[in-house]
């Protein structure tokens, strides 16, 4: 950061107009923030790319099946069979179902098993501006509907509108709840790692306000930009924004600490510190904020969304972090870090402490500690062996049982056809004929239960009732095999849709994103080094290093997944956010250490600036990772599979690169590599002035001997 504007933001008395306008800006745009929910989509079509073909099968079927109408399926059962009474009951309450709020009034039944036991009844929620966060509460009152006056008979909700229900409440207060979980964490880290009673309110402070500005930001956006905005992408941008914003703070608080042992006044410590640790942190910030915008190239519509948001949610906690925090720093004086006050003239402890005591070890024998590392990382890639990424069944998603899925598996037993979830097919008129008769054919269909319901403007409108759970591998190959099968009927222009192909669509165009973005993440990141640190050596090592600690982390997560927690397997989705997160965040951690080894490396030569470095960083930049591993580690707090997989797979893949990569295999390559590090710059050319030597132990020494 220029020395001027560091300078006027710990002036003495530009602090006080420093924390007037933050306070503003804050309290101003953070007000939006508790509107965000009002303008997230989380219907399974608004993931969708506008060219996937059940996104078109939507578009074209409105006229003849409202896109907002999610069925209902309400089982009655009975062992033994039902009696008249019973069916008496369940056909008062198919049309009563009509008088519940957002139902529809064309609720069909009551439909018969075939042992006589059971009986079904298929209503419709018709959904309005309000989506399906009314679902519920929907859910819950025809249930009531249904129990009422039941005298023994076992009532079960299953369908759409059920699941969607469960999703819901899953969902429900996402930010609130993984906000709280966050905060916890982080303020346990901040005591352990201030080890002041009052100095971790600060950087707190300054890491929720940034949430909260961040989600009144994205509100903006997606009210006034058309920026696709969902539960799961709000979720996230909580706990990436507190815990990147606190490692910010955690990084420039540090070095103000160094500062203070320099300079009697503090606004002038402060100024310093500004100066120095603002291009890493501003540097590493970028670096996160470019590899997320990234995300725009996805074909999902939720995954391009997610690079935005993400994306603005980095760019308040800088803002914050290098505004707001130094005013109230300086505004607050020495005191705040009490009983650790650090005084002028303090001596300076670089070649003491754990992480020194680490780096000599290493600079023993550094070829065969990088060396090791490396084939110990790499032995934890084997396990993406073992990574079933192919996407989850609607029970595998979930990690508690969900009332609809049980239910679900019930109807199953006695309606072996699936006719909630129907194929929708749109065709040309005069192809209809051939368009049934093709689907009749079609393993996976049920013949007896395709119907042409409608035909407008020259189009027909056609479904057709799975024999598989829709939701299931089986139904998925169906979808295939069913557009195959049309692809010879009128030219191939027949289009398939529905609730199955849209699951369909969507894993296929996420595995297409895992494709495209990754490389493109790679060559973005690479380029952003090359530029900061003026070299080509060291960025390609320390991409290198991160990918190999990303393939172990996720290597060893698919492990952990599979043998400790149970689940069945993966999203499709999942490597690639896993990747955008550890290789970006990763990073981070990578540019504070070598910008500060950069910087000892102009005074004192590559290998004693690496130990420097170090020694300098180790301690912020492992409590830095312990506070993001924390808080991704807050998604496991939720009953979805895919946010507790990432939780994990991204706190594990931090804490490797805090205390393995960065603190070992990285500080190993420094001093066996020493100045080739930075080759073609000058520095590359730079001898060490003072040389790493060992004594007669054997043990390397930061200061000369």
């Amino acid at each position: 950061m220029n020395r001027q504007i560091a300078g006027w933001i710990a002036h003495p008395w530009a602090k006080w107009v420093v924390l007037v306008v933050a306070l503003v800006f804050i309290g101003g745009v953070g007000s939006f923030g508790a509107k965000l929910a009002d303008v997230q989509e989380n219907d399974i079509a608004s993931f969708l790319p506008s060219d996937a073909e059940s996104t078109e099968v939507i578009n074209q079927a409105g006229s003849f099946s409202d896109p907002d109408a999610v069925p209902l399926v309400v089982l009655y059962v009975r062992e033994g069979g039902l009696t008249p009474e019973d069916l008496a009951k369940i056909s008062a309450d198919t049309a009563a179902f009509a008088d519940i709020e957002d139902f529809a009034d064309d609720a069909v039944g009551p439909i018969p098993s075939a042992d006589g036991e059971a009986a079904q009844v298929i209503a419709t929620v018709v959904l309005g501006s309000d989506g399906w966060e009314v679902l519920p509460d929907r859910v819950e009152a025809a249930g009531e509907l249904a129990d009422a006056g039941a005298d023994g008979l076992e009532v079960y909700l299953a369908g759409p509108a059920a699941l969607g229900a469960d999703q819901s409440e899953a969902f429900a207060g996402i930010d609130g709840i993984l906000l709280i979980a966050a905060i916890s964490v982080v303020v346990v880290m901040l005591l352990l790692t201030y080890r002041s009673p009052i100095l971790w309110i600060i950087p707190l402070f300054c890491g929720v306000a940034s949430v909260f500005t961040a989600q009144g930001i994205v509100y903006l956006l997606a009210r006034y930009a058309d920026l696709t905005v969902n539960g799961q992408s709000a979720g996230i941008l909580s706990v990436l924004v507190l815990g990147a914003g606190i490692d910010y703070a955690l990084l420039l608080v540090a070095r103000y600490r160094e500062e203070l042992r320099r300079y009697e006044d503090r606004h002038e410590a402060m100024a310093h510190a500004l100066h120095r640790a603002a291009p890493a942190i501003l540097a590493s910030g970028a670096t996160v904020i470019i590899g997320l915008l990234c995300l725009v190239f996805a074909q999902l519509n939720s995954t391009a969304g997610l690079g935005p948001v993400a994306a603005s949610g980095i760019a308040v906690a800088l803002l914050l972090m290098l505004v707001l925090l130094p005013a109230l720093l300086v505004i607050c004086g020495r005191w705040v870090f009490w009983p650790f006050i650090p005084h002028f003239g303090d001596p300076e402890r670089i070649d003491t402490g754990f992480w020194a005591r680490i780096g000599r070890r290493i600079a023993v024998r550094p070829r065969v500690v990088w060396a090791v590392t490396t084939a110990a990382l790499a032995a934890g890639t084997l396990g993406l062996f073992q990574l079933d990424a192919d996407g989850l069944t609607n029970e595998e998603s979930f990690t508690t049982e969900q009332p609809s899925i049980e239910a679900g598996k019930i109807v199953n037993e006695y309606f072996p056809v699936s006719t909630d979830s129907p194929l929708q097919v749109i065709a040309a008129v005069d192809t209809a004929d051939e368009v049934v008769a093709a689907l009749a054919e079609v393993d996976g269909v049920e013949p007896s239960a395709i119907e042409v319901l409608g035909q407008d403007d020259e189009v027909a409108y056609v479904e057709a009732a799975l024999v598989d759970a829709p939701d299931s591998p089986e139904a998925y190959e169906t979808v295939d095999r069913a557009r195959s099968a049309l692809d010879d009927v009128g030219d191939g222009a027949a289009l398939v849709g529905g609730q199955t192909a849209l699951i369909k669509d969507v894993q296929d165009a996420s595995a297409a994103d895992n494709q495209l973005i990754i490389p493109i993440i790679l060559v973005v990141v690479l380029l952003v080094l090359v530029v900061l640190l003026r070299a080509i050596v060291a960025p390609v090592i320390l991409l290198g290093t991160v990918v190999l600690s990303f393939g172990a982390a996720l290597g060893i997560s698919a492990l952990v997944f599979t043998h400790v927690f149970g689940f069945a397997g993966a999203d499709t989705s999942l490597p690639l956010f896993a990747f955008v997160f550890l290789v970006a965040l990763g990073i981070d951690y990578n540019i504070f250490l070598m910008t500060r080894v950069r910087e000892e490396a102009l005074k004192y030569g590559t290998r004693r600036g690496a130990l420097i470095g170090l020694s300098a960083t180790g301690g912020v930049i492992t409590s830095a990772g312990l506070v993001l591993a924390g808080t991704f580690a807050a998604l496991g707090s939720l009953p979805i599979v895919f946010l507790a997989e990432l939780g994990f797979a991204v706190a594990l893949g931090v804490l490797l690169d805090t205390i393995i990569v960065r603190s070992v295999l990285v500080t190993a390559l420094n001093l066996d590599i020493g100045r080739h590090m930075w080759w073609p710059s000058a520095l590359g050319r730079k001898e060490d002035i003072e040389p790493v030597t060992t004594d007669t132990t054997g043990t390397a020494s930061l200061v000369p001997r």
